[in-house]
């Protein structure tokens, strides 16, 4: 029968309840939320996780929201974000009680003139008493990461573990939070598995011991940073009683060999290891490569005391590695990624930043020993030279990712060496390699069929014959030519004609480029959400009003310092995109009318400072 509601009639409540939780985003939750009052009902109960920002008030906010959600399971806070609640000041005959208290809360804390800044500041703030109605409203709760809270202490941090025993991850980055909480904590979580520790100043080893006594058995994620007074004797007890331990960030100048010996002998099974301790050596690294043979990712950050004898060791014991990272290791050289490269051959992910002694011939026996390399990311490596790169293209088939950064001794034999030993590369990303041009980018277009993500920044001698190589091999959803100012209107035109599926877009400082790439790109580019324009000092309005015209997927637009065009152009963006979130561009050009209409989406240029 036309018209009749055959789901509500014919679908229980649990069916319903199943198909909403398989729902992928938030939008599509609320999208069903709107549906009826059932479905609105049943939404609030397939809700597994809350996500909240610096929001007048959080406190009551919590409140509201845990008589609303009583399945939720994970919750993340973030004070760095700021999220506005929506006020909807003609309250209809159709709203509850719940939904005008909650819009006088907001009311309340945004309309209200303070005198005391301090307490101002501090009512956008989650409190104790916050996190207490978190733990007395979310009694399933299984995650919660408090970022940046720092008006939470151990009380409310003691009132959460002794409610919420069944938590099995706990972030508390920035937070105040003192021993007694975390000793609270261990007592009652005996499920905990995650734990983040990073920038919580107020803890010390004793905080961090008690923990690791008493529930170091579940333990498996530990991430400690800037935490002054936490030394070796807290890694020593993590070593003792965490035996599952599987995951380890440290940052510290205070955790020196002793500690990290400690979980190297004490967590077998230690699978992830990240270190930015300036006070740990090759001693350490050693034993993590005798006791550690179950470890798979390895990051090692501003170290002046490891050598090549350190990475001889992981090579030699580590034969799971799949992932290293060494940034800015200066004592680290071609030997010793040598042995990486001989020993972990599973190897997949490997970035070096910064390792100036490390050169052509690491990087060549790299090619010739990780056939299963996936992504590699060289980050102002001088010494890094075209021939390493021709090993990589002979023996690495299944690279899909290069990141290349400042290599001011790699040029286009490298770029076409990759192009054609690496044809499932997908992602390419070149910045300030002054020796790439337009040879090693054809190649790419001819060769990399599978191609999405390209992104050229500030390469001189990178031309339009390029990009039209580009637009007839690749598939492209993502390109970033920014700076590359031999590119103008042929190269972005024969881009739009070739990537229909082109969603993001930064063309900024192109001076050569005008309205007839834009007119293009709003033929060809109907996907098209993020375009970055600005110092484009040919784009006029008219050019905007055709790219405007079919792009109506557009979300984010910013055209600063581009002098042609005027607020009538700002004024088209405004009004023929119903879907833009963003619009950066100089406040004097934006007239009072489309400041009324559009004052949300708009973001103004800096220039008063």
């Amino acid at each position: 029968m036309r018209g009749h509601d055959w789901i509500n009639t014919c679908l229980p409540d649990e069916l319903i309840l199943e198909i909403l939780r398989r729902l992928d985003s938030k939008a599509s939750h609320d999208a069903c939320s709107l549906v009826c009052k059932r479905w609105l009902g049943l939404d609030r109960l397939s809700r597994s996780t809350l996500r909240i920002g610096a929001s007048g008030s959080p406190d009551i906010f919590i409140k509201f929201l845990a008589q609303r959600f009583v399945n939720v399971k994970a919750v993340h806070i973030d004070e760095r974000l700021s999220i506005s609640l929506p006020v909807n000041t003609m309250q209809g005959k159709r709203r509850g009680r719940a939904e005008n208290a909650l819009t006088s809360v907001k009311l309340h804390y945004t309309d209200q003139t303070r005198p005391d800044k301090e307490d101002d500041c501090e009512s956008f703030c989650l409190t104790d008493s916050g996190l207490t109605a978190v733990a007395d409203g979310f009694s399933k709760l299984e995650k919660l990461s408090l970022i940046w809270c720092s008006n939470v202490t151990s009380f409310g941090i003691m009132s959460l573990g002794q409610k919420c025993i069944f938590l099995k991850s706990l972030d508390l980055q920035g937070c105040y939070v003192g021993d007694q909480g975390l000793a609270v904590v261990g007592q009652y979580c005996k499920q905990l598995e995650d734990l983040n520790l990073r920038f919580c100043e107020s803890l010390t080893d004793s905080g961090l011991v008690e923990l690791a006594t008493k529930c170091g058995k579940s333990l498996k994620s530990l991430g400690v940073a800037a935490c002054a007074r936490i030394t070796d004797k807290s890694l020593e007890a993590v070593g003792f009683h965490c035996k599952s331990l599987e995951t380890l960030s440290l940052d510290s100048e205070f955790i020196s060999d002793k500690g990290v010996l400690a979980i190297a002998q004490g967590c077998p099974l230690l699978k992830v290891l990240k270190i930015q301790c300036i006070n740990v050596t090759d001693r350490a690294l050693i034993v993590v490569g005798v006791s550690c043979l179950s470890l798979e990712m390895l990051a090692l950050h501003s170290f002046q005391q490891f050598t090549d004898e350190g990475l001889r060791s992981i090579g030699k014991g580590c034969k799971k590695l799949n992932n290293l990272i060494l940034s800015d290791c200066n004592f680290l050289g071609d030997m010793g990624l040598e042995a990486i490269a001989t020993g972990c051959t599973e190897l997949t992910h490997l970035e070096v930043n910064g390792c100036h002694n490390i050169g052509t011939i690491g990087l060549e026996s790299v090619g010739k020993s990780c056939p299963r390399l996936t992504e590699l990311a060289l980050l102002y490596c001088q010494r890094i030279g075209n021939f390493a790169l021709t090993e990589v293209g002979r023996g690495c088939k299944y690279l899909q990712a290069l990141h290349l950064v400042d290599c001011s001794s790699l040029g286009d034999e490298a770029i076409c060496s990759i192009a054609r030993g690496c044809r499932n590369l997908k992602k390419l990303h070149i910045r300030r390699c002054y020796e790439v041009g337009s040879k090693g980018i054809i190649a790419v277009g001819e060769n990399c069929h599978s191609l999405t993500d390209l992104s050229l920044r500030f390469c001189d001698r990178v031309w339009n014959e390029a990009l039209i190589a580009v637009g007839q091999g690749c598939p492209l959803q993502y390109l970033n030519v920014s700076g590359c100012n031999q590119i103008g209107d042929a190269g972005i035109v024969a881009i739009a004609r070739g990537c229909p599926e082109l969603s993001y877009l930064d063309v900024s400082v192109l001076q050569n480029l005008g309205d007839m790439a834009l007119a293009e790109l709003g033929e060809g580019c109907p996907l098209l959400k993020d375009i970055i324009l600005s110092h484009c000092h040919q784009i006029t309005d008219i050019g905007l009003s055709h790219l405007v015209k079919n792009c109506q997927m557009l979300k984010l637009c910013h055209m600063v310092y581009c002098p042609n065009i005027t607020s009538a152009g700002v004024a088209t963006v405004v009004s023929s995109c119903p879907n833009i979130k963003k619009v950066l561009v100089e406040k004097w050009k934006v007239s009072p009318r489309t400041k009324r209409r559009a004052s949300s989406v708009l973001s103004y240029l800096c220039v008063d400072l």
